[in-house]
């Protein structure tokens, strides 16, 4: 598989913790590096975060923050799409290193939830891509 015939990236990011499991065989696929997004305080070193709301709550989400560099074009994983907050927060995170998120790929995606629509709102350049809808 072509990474150019599917996707253009420099940088891969996964979101805690399957979109880890996720990320790091793409990244390994194509031989590029991988970036954690991880809850707030799991990171060894100085990191930026975002908070978000979840059904149940709210969280944070955090990044190194030499994770990215302007210019790097990077792919963001998660297993599951579904009210877009975590995602959301994670594309937030990234353009805040400066980075340009080309796509989001994730593996479900539970469309009554309308994740999508909230994503597409506050950033429509970027393609959303799911392997399932339900």
């Amino acid at each position: 598989v072509s990474q150019s015939r599917y996707f253009e990236f420099d940088v891969v990011a996964g979101i805690e913790a399957r979109g880890f499991i996720l990320g790091a065989a793409i990244s390994q696929k194509f031989s590029r590096g991988f970036i954690p997004l991880r809850k707030k305080g799991k990171l060894p070193f100085t990191t930026i975060g975002k908070s978000y709301g979840l059904e149940y709550g709210a969280d944070v989400i955090e990044a190194h923050i030499d994770a990215a560099k302007p210019g790097d074009k990077i792919i963001l994983v998660d297993d599951v799409l579904a009210t877009g907050g975590t995602i959301v927060a994670g594309l937030e995170l990234l353009t805040e290193l400066g980075a340009t998120v080309t796509e989001v790929v994730v593996v479900i995606e539970i469309e009554e939830l309308e994740g999508r629509s909230k994503i597409q709102s506050k950033f429509p350049e970027i393609k959303l891509r799911s392997l399932l809808k339900v």
